[in-house]
């Protein structure tokens, strides 16, 4: 079994922000193969389903962002799932708007749900697909503040596009592993 993590914070407040991304790419994915029974387990909003042959799970913690490896380290236990087999997709301002990258054994580069999931995991030995936000075009402008933010006009626009390139990561790290999702996309880090 697979366990995908999509990110954010729980709430209509933070529906359509930057750091909701993470949501926002498993919601996509699921309905991608018209997966909508959601259900409540450890602190999370899940879905199962076969693809091929393969058990996929996919997971939205409803706690807050730094809390999120509470919902992770349930469910990883529960369904007995390796690290092998866990992908966290989050925001990453480190990244232009649109880009997508797997990382696996970094540290949390100051994202609050990665370090905390690598604190009760006890490891950041687990792969985890970067979606680009961006920085603030302003210096003085507070990260917080940024990633909390809705998505511009112009991000809206092209955020169909993303998410669906998104949606073909995981799947190429559900069929193909790590190794080969990474030379995939790894190798862009252009704009959608």
């Amino acid at each position: 079994m697979f366990l995908i993590v999509g990110l954010g914070n729980p709430g209509p407040r933070y529906a359509l922000t930057r750091h909701n991304i993470g949501f926002l790419a498993a919601d996509l994915f699921s309905q991608s193969y018209k997966v909508n029974a959601w259900s409540e387990e450890h602190k999370a909003h899940v879905c199962r389903f076969k693809l091929d042959e393969t058990q996929v799970l996919i997971a939205k913690p409803m706690i807050f962002m730094n809390k999120s490896g509470e919902s992770v380290q349930g469910l990883m236990h529960f369904y007995k799932i390796s690290t092998e087999n866990i992908l966290v997709v989050q925001d990453d301002i480190d990244q232009p708007f649109g880009s997508v990258r797997f990382h696996k054994n970094r540290g949390h580069g100051g994202h609050n749900g990665i370090r905390n999931i690598s604190e009760l995991l006890g490891t950041q030995d687990y792969a985890r697909l970067k979606l680009g936000v961006g920085r603030p075009q302003h210096p003085e402008m507070e990260i917080a503040d940024y990633v909390l933010q809705k998505f511009s006009a112009e991000e809206q626009d092209q955020l169909s596009s993303f998410l669906n390139k998104s949606g073909d990561a995981i799947e190429s790290f559900i069929f193909d592993g790590l190794t080969k999702a990474t030379n995939q996309f790894n190798q862009s880090r252009g704009d959608v």
